[in-house]
């Protein structure tokens, strides 16, 4: 029988102090019950094997968003066959509080750094642990690392485009509620958009109704305050022409935490979302953009089918989309 199930692990992250060094990952695979005795008596269920090996998509979260808060699209991408990391690093966040972090690096954010190397260790970390499974685990010579897809909303989904340019086997990113407008505390100039570098295929979303990056915006400067969307500079100002294969789509009705279920009351910003529409409708077309994007650009062989699925999400009339632009 068909079915997602999901094993843990745990890894190392470079640079880092102890004890906030350590990342646990959450790894959600396709399966193929057999209905065996170690099933029975272990609850380990085999992957499918004959759908590997799987390309890998790493998701990294927001400032203080549990990774659980992910689980369904995780979920929903493994049973497409990819199998998908959802880590939680538990680290120093700013003037020394410690929450979850997509583990950004600061000094690889100042102007001196930027683009030298990744803003964050742990994409590196998690793809490295990948490769060093245990023998015994279900997905052991079944990942694919040269065919990577890196995700992350808001934090996770900055420190995703930043460091687009510095992980190996990167085929796209996928962003929601992120941008590359950076704090004037970094020591650059005010309104600054940090460039995304790769070339690897991006899309971006973001919610109609964003209260986080709109109550954000002092932070990078008074021209960022009454100037553009963070989200459209970043379209416009970070990414190079990539002849349609950038996509940056508008959701309508969403908010910031549109693409997290359940959101989790207690920690991160979701005070400030100003949208209470109904996130179910709008959470779904984020998880079909995802699995699209994801599919056209990680097949081994894409075929004509895969991209035009990917496509027609963003054709008009597009519902539950308010823009959609290409570049």
């Amino acid at each position: 029988m068909n079915q997602v199930r999901s094993v843990w692990w745990a890894c190392r992250v470079p640079g880092l102090k102890e004890p906030f060094d350590t990342a646990h990952l959450r790894i959600f695979y396709p399966a193929r019950a057999t209905g065996c005795d170690t099933e029975r008596l272990t609850g380990m269920v085999a992957a499918d094997a004959g759908r590997g090996p799987f390309p890998v998509v790493v998701l990294l979260p927001g400032i203080n968003v549990p990774a659980d808060s992910y689980r369904w699209l995780a979920v929903l991408l493994a049973a497409r066959g990819f199998a998908t990391v959802t880590p939680e690093l538990v680290g120093e966040l700013f003037a020394g509080n410690h929450g979850v972090t997509p583990g950004i690096d600061l000094e690889a954010c100042g102007p001196a750094s930027y683009g030298t190397r990744a803003t964050t260790p742990l994409i590196g970390a998690v793809l490295g642990a990948l490769a060093e499974l245990a023998p015994a685990s279900p997905l052991a010579g079944l990942l694919d690392t040269s065919r990577v897809v890196v995700g992350g909303h808001s934090a996770g989904g900055t420190v995703a485009l930043q460091s687009a340019a510095h992980v190996r086997g990167l085929r796209g990113v996928f962003t929601y509620g992120a941008h590359t407008l950076v704090a004037t505390a970094l020591g650059h100039p005010p309104g600054t958009v940090l460039p995304v570098g790769g070339g690897a295929p991006v899309l971006l979303m973001s919610g109609e109704h964003d209260g986080v990056i709109a109550a954000s915006a002092d932070r990078y400067g008074p021209q960022a305050g009454a100037g553009e969307d963070p989200v459209a500079r970043t379209f416009h100002d970070a990414l190079a022409d990539a002849g349609g294969a950038h996509a940056w789509v508008k959701v309508a009705a969403a908010g910031h935490f549109t693409i997290c279920d359940p959101v989790d009351p207690t920690s991160a910003r979701g005070f400030l979302e100003t949208s209470q529409a109904p996130a179910s409708d709008a959470r779904s077309l984020i998880g079909a953009l995802v699995a699209a994007f994801c599919t056209a650009t990680l097949a081994a062989r894409p075929t004509r089918a895969d991209t035009e699925a990917f496509t027609a999400l963003l054709a008009p009339p597009h519902p539950g989309l308010v823009s959609v632009l290409r570049r």
